[in-house]
Order: structure tokens, then C-alpha cells, then sequence
């Protein structure tokens, strides 16, 4: 059951990269920027709203952007930067917050139920906002409602640098005339397939009996329902840096097979990396773990630009264990873990993925969702 007497706020920064590109270099201001990978077989990750204007989207094709829109200006983007200003971002909120969830490098959810007995959720929501864009310089746009859904999409009426509260009660008049689409779990195929159906307003599709769209969709097509209608009780989830996940081995006998060892490190970092995609995170540390005959065990980490791309996280995996392996001993287990999660399910270091590194992604991922973890792998090089 929907619960109306709670507070959500959604915190959204605007054109999140261009934003930190823009502080760092004023004279990018007001002008057409792509930020992506720099050949013309790259992709783009973010676009200012200029860039916008000329019909350039995220995760479009660099080659097409140029062609939109000739004169942008294409940077490749720095994931290592962008991490340390949501990290700054996320330093004023928890300092102000009862209680928040990261759900993005650039988003954030808090819950501020109760707070209206001592102080106006309203207020308080537009006195962090200030705060934040005061401190760290980002535009940013809010939406407060009874739900993260209503909240989100609010935010996002409201771009660029906006607030928007959404009163209860009127939730499914907000959403109504609204485009399908812009409901969070309803991707790009899912509006497809609804527009074939004729349905293509949240008001259409809140009219829709659930039956029917359970049949067509499955469960998700009950939660698309509830969705229209303003309904959402997905909690906000607490804030962790701790978040983690690892895998080890500890091999029958005892070896000093570099190739061997390497190969291992390989297979049990594409492992993780592909259940971090599966799970829609990124992390941002990388440690391996070595134990050696005589049973002394040894860990390396590395802080990392946030990503669950296999190729940069294997790198990593590999430089660490090349800086652990110093006694030429036999080696008795390998590990490697993945720490400093969060959710963000877009975030493959486009700046240096090419489209053809993305569709071997989501193609080696598809045969391992239906025949296994194992199913595939890359070569070793």
C-alpha cells in the first residue's frame, strides 16, 4: 500500500559532466560540448543542453553527434574527476541528510519523513539545494513528492537547475499527461511496444486494465501500472561505501605458472565484473589477494575511477598482482574483490568504450544471462 504520509526528495545533477567541464573551464560556457570517445567510432556519454539542441543523445554514435552538430566541441572526459565532485556532493548531503541512497554518480534520493513536525520538507529540500550548488558550483534540480518515482520524474520536468514539488494527493494528475517514457523502468522498447498498443500517455496507460498489460509484460507490466497511477513504495536505501563483492580460488597444487596466475586473475575479474553490470553498479576500489605455499597471504588494492568495464578492471587486477607477486613462490589461492560500489547501470567509461566495445559487452553478457557465468570469455593477451 502507498504510503502518503511520506517525503522523498530526488536530487539530480544536471548535464553532470558537462557541468564539471564547464568549472573547470570557463570559456566552455553556453557553448555546444560533447563529452565521449574521440574517434568517430566512439560514443557519446554525456552533451551539454547547446549540444542537445541539435538532437545529440547520450550513447549515440560520435560520427553521428559531429554530423547533428559540426562545431560542439568533443572532450574525452575524465571519470577519475567526476567521481571526486559527486564524492563532494555526496559530503554535503550526508552532513545535512537523516537519511539518503546514492543511486547514481549524478542522483541522489532522501528520505525526510517526519521532518515537516520541526521543519518544512519544502524548505529544507530548496535550503540543501542552494547549499550544494553554493559549495560545489553544479546546477542541480530537485523533486519532492510521497515517492521516488513522482520525485525523479519531477526533477527531471524541471531541468535545467529547477524545483518541483508535487503536493500528495496529486500524483497521478502530475504524471498523466506525461509521456510514457518518462517513467523510470519504462525503457526505449517498452514505449515502443506501448506506442504500437496506442499507448503512449501515462493517462492512457493508468486506464489500461493490469491483467492485460501482466499479460503482455509480465510483471513489470503491473509495475508500470502502479507507477502512472503514483504508486511506489521502493524504499530509500542507506548510503554504503562498504559494498562489496570478491571470488577466490585455491588451486589443487601449488604452482608458479605465470601465465597460468594471469590467466586466473582474467577469468575471476570478468566473473565480477560482469555480476557488477548484472547488479547495474560500478565500483571504485580493486584488491587482489594472493596466498603462497607456506599459507602467508598477502592484499594490494587500487582506487579506481568508478566503471564495470572488463577491460579496465582486468588491467588494474593484473598491474596489482604483478606488484604483489615479489617472492617467486609457489602460489596456493588468488582473489580478487570489488569494493566502493554504487548503482549505475550507464556508467562503462564511455570516454573510452568504442560502440564496438559496448556491443561485445551486452553480447557476452546476453550468452552468460542464458548459458552461464562461464558461458564466455575474452582471450587472454
Amino acid at each position: 500500500m502507498e504510503h502518503f504520509d511520506r517525503s522523498i526528495l530526488h536530487l539530480d545533477l544536471d548535464a553532470f559532466y558537462v557541468a564539471v567541464e564547464v568549472l573547470r573551464n570557463d570559456s566552455l560556457r553556453g557553448k555546444p560540448l560533447i563529452i565521449g570517445g574521440s574517434s568517430d567510432r566512439g560514443v557519446v556519454a554525456s552533451c551539454s543542453y547547446e549540444a542537445r539542441a541539435f538532437g545529440v543523445r547520450s550513447a549515440m554514435p560520435m560520427r553521428q553527434a559531429l554530423q547533428l552538430c559540426p562545431d560542439a566541441t568533443v572532450l574525452k572526459g575524465d571519470m577519475e574527476t567526476y567521481s571526486k565532485h559527486s564524492a563532494l556532493v555526496r559530503e554535503v548531503i550526508e552532513a545535512e541528510a537523516p537519511l539518503f541512497e546514492q543511486a547514481s554518480i549524478d542522483e541522489f534520493y532522501l528520505d525526510l519523513t517526519g521532518m515537516d513536525k520541526y521543519i518544512g520538507c519544502w524548505k529544507w529540500s530548496t535550503e540543501l539545494r542552494e547549499r550544494i550548488i553554493r559549495e560545489t558550483g553544479l546546477p542541480l534540480s530537485l523533486g519532492l513528492s510521497v515517492n521516488k518515482t513522482v520525485s525523479k520524474v519531477g526533477a527531471g520536468e524541471v531541468k535545467p537547475n529547477g524545483a518541483k514539488l508535487i503536493p500528495v494527493g496529486v500524483e497521478k494528475a502530475f504524471l498523466a499527461p506525461l509521456r510514457v517514457g518518462k517513467i523510470p523502468s519504462i525503457g526505449k522498447e517498452t514505449e515502443r511496444r506501448l506506442s504500437l498498443m496506442g499507448v503512449r500517455t501515462c493517462q492512457v496507460l493508468s486506464e489500461v486494465p493490469p491483467r492485460l498489460l501482466e499479460r503482455e509484460f509480465g510483471k513489470h507490466g503491473v509495475l508500470m501500472w502502479k507507477r502512472v497511477n503514483g504508486v511506489d513504495d521502493t524504499p530509500v536505501v542507506p548510503y554504503r561505501t562498504q559494498d562489496s563483492m570478491s571470488t577466490e580460488r585455491t588451486f589443487h597444487a601449488d604452482t608458479i605458472d605465470m601465465c597460468y596466475l594471469q590467466d586466473e586473475i582474467r577469468r575471476q575479474t570478468a566473473q565480477l565484473a560482469y555480476e557488477l553490470r548484472a547488479l547495474k553498479k560500478l565500483t571504485a576500489c580493486v584488491t587482489v589477494k594472493l596466498r603462497y605455499s607456506d599459507f602467508n597471504t598477502f592484499t594490494r588494492q587500487a582506487k579506481i575511477p568508478y566503471t564495470a568495464q572488463d577491460s579496465l578492471l582486468t588491467g588494474h587486477a593484473l598491474a596489482l598482482f604483478d606488484r604483489l607477486y615479489e617472492r617467486r613462490q609457489a602460489i596456493r589461492l588468488v582473489g580478487v574483490r570489488f569494493s566502493e560500489m554504487v548503482p549505475g547501470s550507464s556508467q562503462l567509461n564511455l570516454f573510452d568504450d568504442t560502440e564496438k566495445e559496448s556491443r561485445l559487452l551486452e553480447a557476452m553478457d546476453k550468452i552468460r544471462d542464458r548459458f552461464g557465468k562461464g558461458a564466455v570469455r575474452r582471450g587472454g593477451k
